[in-house]
């Protein structure tokens, strides 16, 4: 892991807005959705073991983070209301979501528009 990784100084849960708010100790702040955070989960079960393993995550846009737990002095993990909670946020990946929000998030859209999915839940997408 790399030195100097930011770590975050204050993380709070917004449940109606389903935002996450991070500041960090480099007194940056950023405001994360769950579903955002829900579709760059960490896991294996989004991320595979390698970029061709990835898996698109499809209607998210609903989902909810109902508790977070931190994993020692480096990471937190996630529990959304879809029953996935096998990702640890570590500081490092917390932050590069953050950072890189903007580019990550239209990346994303691209790839469900290339698979004809859509972001809202549909019965076969639930």
């Amino acid at each position: 892991m790399a030195k100097n990784i930011p770590t975050p100084t204050e993380i709070n849960l917004h449940q109606k807005s389903r935002i996450l708010e991070v500041t960090f100790d480099t007194g940056e702040h950023f405001e994360l959705t769950c579903e955002y955070l829900r579709v760059y989960s960490p896991s294996a079960e989004v991320r595979g073991h390698s970029s061709e393993q990835a898996v698109l995550q499809v209607g998210k846009a609903d989902v909810k983070i109902d508790k977070i737990e931190q994993v020692g002095t480096y990471a937190i993990q996630l529990f959304f209301d879809d029953n996935h909670d096998s990702g640890i946020y570590s500081w490092e990946w917390l932050y590069y979501l953050a950072k890189k929000h903007d580019q990550l998030w239209q990346e994303y859209l691209e790839k469900l528009e290339k698979a004809g999915q859509k972001r809202a839940p549909t019965p076969d997408n639930e």
